[in-house]
């Protein structure tokens, strides 16, 4: 046994090995000490013809999933080693094999996956300074393929999908992406695959025999080359891993990236579309608000409406005509959200089925879903927008499947699938008849008992059973010359005979044999059942995936409804224009009536630029988001929180929203903020929306404003970029751009001030702020009044240096061409905030130092002292 597990771990060095020995799953050595100290379990020993006993530690089989899952989240492949015939039949060592190996793309468990997110294995392979890109999720069947042809492209895929895993060429390790941010941070287990899986002979093959096909062609794969290695070196890893046809995997998906609006991994973050920054909930995040959705499957689907916004004008209005007559049918949207709400996870059910792992709990809890589907399909019918028409065309009401669990499989069936009592009565007659057996056999036997006495005469005539000769009938030498010749002895005793009867060998056969036969036969009849279903598995996904847009479209109309939202104009002229907008997520938060809408206008001309000024805490970031969130639901065809919205279309957002160290990378607040500014001037065009918040705050104030004045001409010459932007700032001084670039304008948050104290009143008004009350919002935050009467004495001093005055003479450059920057001609004793150290204090604090008198450390001190304050003096 020992030599088998040895020769099956050297099969799969890379994974941990679950070795079925009876009714454990037993690991040895390596595996055995990694399983013990990561779930905690005891290490003990076993005697295997070594020196020394081998390390062991064990899991029982029917929990195996719940340590397998815990492994799994930890990074961990699981071999799974079954056994494979009944050891009860077997000759010598019992048959074992690996059955699947589990790993965190490829987990199907139910109870570990969030039914809420897709599970998504991504494969990347980088060829001639491409990538090729697939992603599967194996639980649903969904497949993907695309291709890129930069580092930051390929980022956001993998911030699109965040998958639980990555597979790769080796080649991929040598392209510069930055693999430790991506396991790390990031959390995706990486790990390359040796080169065979990328041969175009295995990639290619793998496709064309999965999908029945002789071209690539025919499924749409012709014009990705790169891409098609990925998806085949993807499929043939999901064969190797899971060991089975993978039926359940019928279509893949190619597309091309500029379908979808591009979203970073920063502005995902700091809009907070799917979780919020700190605590990482869905509570607070714009999923969180539009989420009414009642299926599993709807769900997923909302989550990737949100994550991959549309910039084709027709799709969004598609889905915007859908919403809108949903929700001038409300009483019907609410009976088919009715309907929706008992429907289970389809796509996971017939995975489940396909891997012929489902039980008879899962084939009810499909019934009772498919159940709600003609009803569901009736009431579409009443609807005429083009895509719930298309949907109505796509959900097959599923009736054949329906009546074949119903007829087959009763209402409350044993969890185990080997137990029996699964088939319904009058369902097969093989097993009603097994059935009366087992629990009619006493009475069958008396009747018989009761026929032959009659028949015979022989009043004393007696049926019995032993183990050695079974059933037999028992007659005294007194009645022995009324025997017939029907009856065959079987056994002399000395006072009597036995027999047996043709009919009650019958009877015996079926009696003692009626119990295994009931069971093998009810578990055979359920996999012929559960094999026809998998059969459908194009016909159900195809359901499935209708039931989810659906779910998400009716859960889009009763949001819109519930939250007064509006249903946004398009337009693809650049302009946004929103009035009264509010912020989906705060406004729920807060009561909706205690909200203050804003209005918003950005367009490709004179107002491409909104300079945003003010003190902290009085909305500018809240205003800022809100915009971006407004023009996101609008691209993905959800109504927006506003009283009427015209949105242009755009390709991406970008938002730079306040900053932290990033101590982990040994970067900067700073450093952090100007990565991410970078990331956005590259990368956006003029078709982008730019939310940017507090540029150049991690620096110098010369150094910071500079940046800042330096970005927003950048950013406003349509040669250099041109997109639309929301630019809040402290920097006052900025203000001074309005009258000196054509497109940029000034708003801020109106404040009311009485004495001392402020009162934000969340508006944004046109015009400039002309300071931050920052000593107000610190009063508001409860620093001590020592403190701040100190503070007020310190900006009056310094606002007699105020540098707006340098500003307003800073020339603009609106060719895009690098100026001296007017600060370096300013006298810079004009500037200083504070005295700084003369070179005359300096010596005469080395003249008055009495040598003699110093300790070496005093000495050193004082040295490290001095040579500070020569580098700050001017």
């Amino acid at each position: 046994m020992m030599q088998h597990y040895l020769a099956t771990k050297e099969a799969y060095k890379d994974c941990i090995l679950f070795y079925r020995l009876g009714d454990f799953y037993e690991m040895f050595f390596d595996d055995a000490k990694i399983v013990s100290k990561e779930l905690e379990l005891t290490l003990t020993g076993k005697s295997c013809g070594t020196k020394e006993r081998a390390p062991m530690c064990g899991v029982p089989y029917h929990a195996a999933e719940t340590y397998l899952n815990r492994l799994v989240k930890k990074g961990y492949k699981v071999a799974i080693c079954e056994q494979v015939e009944d050891p009860k039949t077997a000759k010598g060592i019992v048959k074992r094999d690996v059955i699947r190996i589990v790993t965190p793309g490829t987990n199907t468990d139910s109870q570990s996956l969030d039914e809420s997110k897709n599970n998504y294995i991504m494969c990347i392979v980088y060829v001639a300074d491409k990538y090729g890109i697939s992603i599967a999720d194996v639980s649903t069947g969904d497949y993907f393929v695309t291709e890129v042809d930069t580092e930051r492209k390929l980022l956001d895929e993998i911030n699109k999908y965040s998958p639980a895993e990555i597979i790769c060429n080796e080649a991929f390790y040598m392209s510069g992406v930055d693999l430790d941010d991506i396991k790390n941070r990031q959390n995706i287990c990486v790990s390359a695959l040796e080169a065979w899986y990328f041969s175009d002979d295995t990639a290619v093959g793998t496709l064309k025999e999965h999908f029945k096909i002789h071209s690539l062609e025919s499924i749409g794969l012709n014009d990705f080359a790169c891409g098609s290695i990925a998806a085949g070196s993807l499929l043939k890893y999901l064969y190797e891993t899971q060991k089975n046809s993978l039926a359940h995997m019928t279509s893949i998906h190619p597309y091309v990236t500029g379908k979808f609006m591009i979203i970073d991994s920063s502005t995902r973050r700091n809009l907070e579309l799917v979780e919020t920054l700190r605590e990482k909930s869905k509570r607070g995040s714009l999923l969180w608000v539009l989420d009414k959705t009642k299926t599993a499957m709807g769900a997923r689907t909302l989550r990737s409406y949100i994550e991959q916004p549309l910039i084709d004008k027709a799709a969004i209005t598609e889905r915007l005509d859908a919403v809108t007559e949903l929700n001038s049918h409300a009483i019907t949207r609410e009976e088919l959200r009715e309907y929706l709400n008992p429907i289970y996870d389809l796509e996971r059910l017939i995975t489940r089925v396909t891997y012929q792992t489902a039980n008879p709990r899962d084939l009810i809890a499909f019934k009772n879903s498919i159940h709600m589907l003609p009803p569901i399909k009736t009431l579409l019918n009443d609807f005429k927008s083009p895509l719930l028409i298309k949907i109505q065309e796509q959900l097959d009401a599923l009736e054949d499947i329906f009546a074949m669990i119903e007829n087959g499989i009763i209402e409350e069936p044993p969890l185990l699938m080997h137990d029996g009592g699964i088939i319904k009565e009058g369902y097969h007659e093989e097993v009603d008849r097994l059935r009366k057996a087992k629990t009619e056999g006493k009475q069958w036997l008396a009747e018989l008992e009761t026929k032959e006495r009659e028949k015979t005469g022989i009043k004393n005539l007696k049926i019995k059973f032993n183990k050695v000769f079974g059933y037999y009938l028992e007659v005294t030498n007194s009645y022995k010359e009324l025997v017939p010749d029907y009856f065959t002895r079987k056994q002399t005793l000395a006072n009597a005979e036995r027999y047996i009867t043709p009919e009650l060998k019958e009877l015996e056969d079926v009696i003692l044999g009626a119990e295994d036969k009931l069971t093998v036969l009810e578990y055979e009849l359920f996999r012929t059942i559960r094999e026809s279903i998998a059969a459908e598995v194009v016909r159900i996904q195809k359901t499935a995936k209708a039931v989810a847009h659906l779910d998400v479209l009716a859960s889009l109309a009763y949001v819109a409804e519930q939250n007064h939202y509006c249903r946004p104009k398009l337009n693809e002229n650049g302009t946004i224009d929103i009035k009264g907008g509010r912020h989906p997520v705060v406004e729920k938060m807060i009561h909706n009536d205690m909200f203050i809408s804003n209005d918003t206008y950005l367009d490709n001309h004179k107002q491409r630029i909104s300079i945003i000024t003010g003190p902290n805490m009085a909305g500018k970031s809240t205003y800022m988001r809100q915009s971006a969130l407004i023009v996101l639901m609008a691209q993905i065809g959800s109504f927006v929180p506003a009283d009427s919205a015209n949105i242009g279309i755009v390709d991406r957002i970008f938002t730079r929203v306040g900053a932290s160290d990033d101590l982990a990378s040994g970067q900067s607040t700073f450093m952090v903020e100007m990565t991410e500014v970078a990331n956005i001037l590259r990368n956006a065009t003029s078709d982008s929306l730019l939310i940017l918040d507090e540029i150049g705050r991690g620096t110098s104030t010369f150094d910071g404003l500079s940046i800042a004045w330096a970005v927003v001409e950048h950013i406003s010459n349509p040669k250099l970029l041109g997109a639309k932007t929301l630019f809040a700032t402290h920097y006052h001084e900025l203000t001074e751009l309005e009258g000196k670039l054509n497109n940029v304008n000034n708003y801020c948050i109106a404040v009311k001030e009485k004495g001392d104290d402020i009162v934000f009143l969340r508006k944004i008004v046109p015009g400039g702020a002309d300071k931050s009350y920052g000593i107000q919002v610190a009063k508001l935050a409860g620093l001590p009044d020592s403190v701040l009467e100190r503070a007020k004495v310190i900006v009056e001093e310094l606002s007699a240096n105020d540098i707006s005055d340098i500003a307003k003479n800073i020339q603009v450059d609106t060719a895009g061409k690098k100026k001296k920057n007017q600060l370096d001609e300013v006298d810079m004793t004009q500037m200083s905030l504070f005295d700084t150290v003369k070179d005359d204090d300096i010596i005469a604090e080395l003249g008055s130092i009495d040598i003699s008198h110093l300790t070496p450390i005093e000495a050193m001190n004082k040295l490290y002292e001095l040579q500070n304050k020569v580098k700050n003096r001017w």
